[in-house]
């Protein structure tokens, strides 16, 4: 997932969106000597992942850290926001891997697609190891408490650490929550360097606009489809209380790796259609990103009128398709002599400081959390859970720990230089699975 490891991996790592990311230009006549266009670094999009991670922080433990409905139907939407992950992962995978200006992938980039695939994994799969074998003791100790047995806790210890616990609705969310997105992250980036990525950048403007709408409508379906089986309305269907109508249903619509497939395609194709910009298309003003940045997050506030709909439909509908146009706006805008306002805030260096942390934030806040709010640890530790006055101390604590992980982990070359190994293990050891080698 350190900022030593590839771009596109993960949408909270630090991205290397100008390293390693020349692509050659259209194709030239024979006679004249072929170019290479460098690829802008997007310093915004990297901005973009703090923005994304601290509500989701927040919202996982808000319960604890206010007592007011209105504000806890405001802050507990992180179904929602998650879905911005897998765009802005699938964004900045095909800035990365695909050509500028000309249709097709980087040959050189997907010319191995097992070690592609796996340094992806590589990126993220150090933090979420350790982590997770760090805190395996508090994991198996709260889940003994609720008398699982031995056999039950070892195939939660598989499922997380081959990060297969996404595909188990009863077990999506075992051990450190969040990290559900790890696996169907992983599902997605099996997908990209034979399946998807060449797929999508072979096409022109018009097809990748046709092929977005028809992600977008199959994704809303599927939401649909929930929402006619469960309630279309947050106040019945997702209560803060977090009882939910139909769970596994439920988990299935957020959690499975398929839907989550659909997203970061639609990122891939959002991110196409700016690339295979025209010099005419760039001479037009860009629309300024703000209006759109604030239309995606104000979706949010439909919790709180007759239109309250559920996670679900407000994600499909309308935050993800909102977001993902904002960040094709911020995109062109930061290409442009003189950037927006929102495009140079999020491109500043306090939000790429933020950004860089955005990744063992998203790692570390569950085990902390749990420390001091899950009723059976937090009473073993404390006595109780932490009264609402500590929940901003929570948050600095989260902040602290995420910039110590990220200085002396994300970031070391030594743990960079392991991943890339075991990187090229994996890809030797499963040689022609993703494309024929004979």
């Amino acid at each position: 997932f350190g900022s030593s490891f590839s771009a596109g991996s993960f949408c909270l790592v630090p991205s290397r969106l100008a390293m390693d990311a020349d692509a050659k230009a259209a194709p030239r006549p024979a006679d004249v000597k072929p170019v290479k266009v460098s690829k802008p670094r997007l310093d915004c999009i990297d901005g973009c992942r703090f923005a994304l991670v601290f509500p989701i922080v927040v919202a996982h433990f808000a319960r604890f850290g206010t007592k007011n409905l209105t504000m806890l139907k405001l802050l507990t939407q992180e179904n929602v926001l998650v879905g911005g992950f897998f765009v802005i992962s699938g964004y900045v995978s095909a800035y990365t891997s695909t050509k500028l200006g000309a249709k097709g992938v980087e040959e050189k980039k997907v010319a191995n697609p097992e070690l592609f695939f796996w340094q992806r994994v590589m990126a993220y799969y150090p933090l979420h190891f350790v982590s997770s074998a760090i805190f395996a003791p508090m994991f198996i100790w709260a889940e003994r408490q609720f008398n699982a047995t031995w056999r039950m806790i070892a195939f939660r210890a598989f499922l997380n650490f081959s990060m297969l616990q996404a595909w188990f609705p009863k077990e999506a969310e075992i051990w450190n929550q969040p990290t559900w997105f790890l696996s169907a992250l992983t599902f997605s980036n099996v997908t990209m360097p034979t399946f998807v990525l060449p797929q999508v950048a072979a096409l022109s403007k018009t097809g990748l606009r046709k092929l977005f709408a028809a992600l977008t409508g199959i994704s809303l379906l599927q939401k649909v489809s929930y929402s006619e089986t469960a309630r279309f309305h947050s106040s019945k269907e997702h209560p803060v209380d977090g009882k939910v109508m139909m769970p596994l249903m439920w988990n299935l619509t957020r959690f499975h790796p398929f839907w989550a497939l659909m997203e970061m395609t639609m990122g891939i194709v959002a991110c196409r259609d700016v690339m295979l910009d025209t010099e005419e298309d760039k001479k037009k003003k860009p629309a300024n990103p703000l209006w759109l940045f604030l239309a995606a997050y104000a979706s949010l506030g439909l919790r709180l009128t007759k239109f309250d709909f559920n996670d679900a439909i407000i994600r499909g509908v309308l935050f993800v398709p909102l977001f993902t146009k904002f960040l094709t706006a911020m995109h062109r805008d930061a290409l442009s002599p003189s950037p927006s306002s929102i495009t140079r805030f999020f491109g500043c260096k306090p939000m790429a400081t933020l950004g860089s942390i955005a990744f063992p934030m998203f790692i570390v806040h569950g085990p902390i959390g749990q420390i001091f709010y899950k009723k059976v640890l937090a009473r073993k530790i404390w006595g109780a859970p932490m009264p609402t006055g500590f929940f901003p101390v929570y948050l600095a604590i989260c902040l602290g720990l995420s910039h110590l992980v990220n200085e002396y982990f994300v970031k070391s070359k030594k743990v960079a230089a392991v991943g890339g190994k075991v990187a090229q293990v994996l890809a030797r050891w499963t040689e022609g699975m993703l494309r024929d080698s004979a």
